[in-house]
């Protein structure tokens, strides 16, 4: 066949050129026309439409068989797809839930329609894959159609988000992972520098006593919590209104159909997945995606405050450098020997543009009108984008900043016990006016705080030694016994 050669494909508005032997068709080139963005269309989401395809397919074969045990054929008012073309779309679908065909969607990820052209491109992926496996030729739809085979008992509304919270699921489940991993990479470091003293700040001004440990510690358990929110998100996304049609009435859908594709759903994936009890709720409101998103949003915070803290400690600004990270790249094309921290602005930058993912979804979820949203797939789209975006940081945070980071030992007790703010710890035992003298004269002479009170002997120099030790500095509170 000629390369140059095309099939003519028609729908209710008229009739198109399509190459011959492509797997998409009039539906498919129509929106591509239509919506000339060509922002990439996330895979794991087509993927997971041939994952609902699939479970499609089983539940109609086993209508089909429940069907046959009951009344023959003949006295149907409609045609049974025949087993062939069934298992032929199984095989497709399942085909495409590995990601094969992918270079025939050729939807860009920014389109309107509420998904139907998403949906529509996968079908006719379906049908021509499952053709061309019967041995006919792609476009041959009078032996099997995009909508009333591969389509069957299915509806753009109920498909498409039902995919979306699939993907959604397989992606929390790598976000738990790599949080998981990049804590217990930070409770390495929480460790290793437990008693590692440093001065604590407080609107960037020196404050009191602390450690890296202590500081690192806050990190642990941010992610913690973390963990904690994501691992919940399951329970917020795992409702779908697969077998809902349209608007979540299940019109023109075999109850037993309705009944038989979220458990088929379950076992294909091995998610939590179920099925909505109402399923027009499950149609109209998104509020369980915004929920979703503001928890990964939190995760977002969580990590920008975290590597803003440790790009600030790492700096020049900060004079003498008691923290050291990884020097991955070079950083000037001017400057010579120049190293940028490019982890942290890497994971600053993505969570800003999650920020920004989470004011979309929000206004566009609101924007959903009577019995449907027909902005699910941008929504779908900044979602897993921003999940993605959360794996990607999580791992390069670990990888790339934390595991070569270095905390230069002493530097921080030198310049702790060279700062005023060490004399908040001295309070209890000399009291507020005495520890005033004592600042006063540090900042004067530029000399420690053993030196200080070597000339004004405010209290015994053992005693202060003993005080300002790292395990008693880093003490919760005191108790008599500590001053007396």
């Amino acid at each position: 066949m000629s390369p140059n050669s095309f099939r003519i494909e028609n729908d209710s508005l008229g009739f198109l050129k399509v190459p011959a032997n492509v797997f998409y068709g009039i539906h498919s080139m129509r929106a591509r026309d239509n919506f000339p963005d060509r922002t990439p269309f996330h895979q794991e989401w087509y993927k997971a439409m041939g994952i609902v395809k699939q479970s499609c397919y089983q539940a109609y074969r086993s209508f089909s068989i429940a069907l046959g045990e009951r009344i023959s054929e003949n006295q149907l008012p409609f045609i049974l797809l025949g087993k062939d073309i069934i298992d032929a779309l199984e095989q497709a679908a399942k085909e495409i839930s590995e990601g094969k065909y992918f270079q025939s969607f050729i939807i860009p990820a920014i389109n309107g329609g509420a998904g139907t052209s998403i949906n529509m491109n996968v079908n006719e992926i379906a049908a021509n894959v499952a053709l061309q496996k019967l041995g006919f030729a792609p476009g041959d739809y009078d032996k099997i159609d995009p909508i009333e085979a591969a389509n069957i008992y299915q509806s753009t509304n109920d498909v498409v988000p039902t995919a979306l919270k699939v993907a959604t699921m397989f992606l929390l489940g790598d976000l738990e992972e790599a949080i998981n991993s990049l804590r217990q990479k930070i409770e390495i470091t929480e460790g290793k520098y437990r008693n590692e003293l440093r001065i604590a700040y407080t609107q960037m001004q020196e404050a009191v006593p602390s450690s890296y440990g202590m500081l690192f510690s806050t990190y642990s358990e941010a992610l913690s919590r973390d963990w904690w929110r994501v691992s919940k998100c399951f329970e917020r996304i795992k409702i779908v209104n697969l077998g809902g049609s349209a608007v979540g009435t299940g019109i023109a859908v075999p109850k037993f159909f309705i009944m038989e594709v979220v458990p088929a759903l379950q076992k294909l994936t091995g998610l939590p997945v179920t099925r909505s009890e109402n399923l027009s709720d499950a149609t109209n409101n998104l509020d369980s995606i915004v929920e979703v998103h503001a928890i990964l949003k939190a995760h977002a915070v969580n990590l920008e405050k975290m590597v803003s803290d440790i790009r600030l400690l790492a700096s020049d600004v900060a004079g003498i450098h008691g923290v050291s990270i990884p020097q991955r790249q070079v950083g000037s094309s001017i400057m010579p020997g120049k190293v940028n921290p490019v982890i942290p602005e890497f994971v600053i930058s993505a969570a800003h543009k999650i920020y920004s993912n989470d004011m979309l979804i929000s206004s566009l979820s609101a924007q959903g009108c009577l019995d449907l949203n027909a902005y699910i797939p941008v929504i779908g789209h900044a979602l897993l984008e921003s999940l993605k975006l959360l794996i990607a940081a999580d791992q390069t945070i670990g990888i790339h900043l934390i595991e070569g980071l270095k905390i230069n030992s002493g530097s921080g007790a030198a310049r702790l016990f060279s700062s005023p703010a060490i004399t908040t710890a001295l309070s209890p035992l000399i009291g507020y006016r005495k520890a005033v003298m004592l600042s006063k004269e540090m900042k004067a002479t530029g000399c420690d705080v053993f030196e200080a009170n070597l000339k004004l002997r405010l209290i015994d120099q053992e005693k202060l030694k003993n005080v300002l030790k790292p395990e008693n500095l880093l003490k919760t509170g005191f108790t008599l016994s500590d001053i007396l």
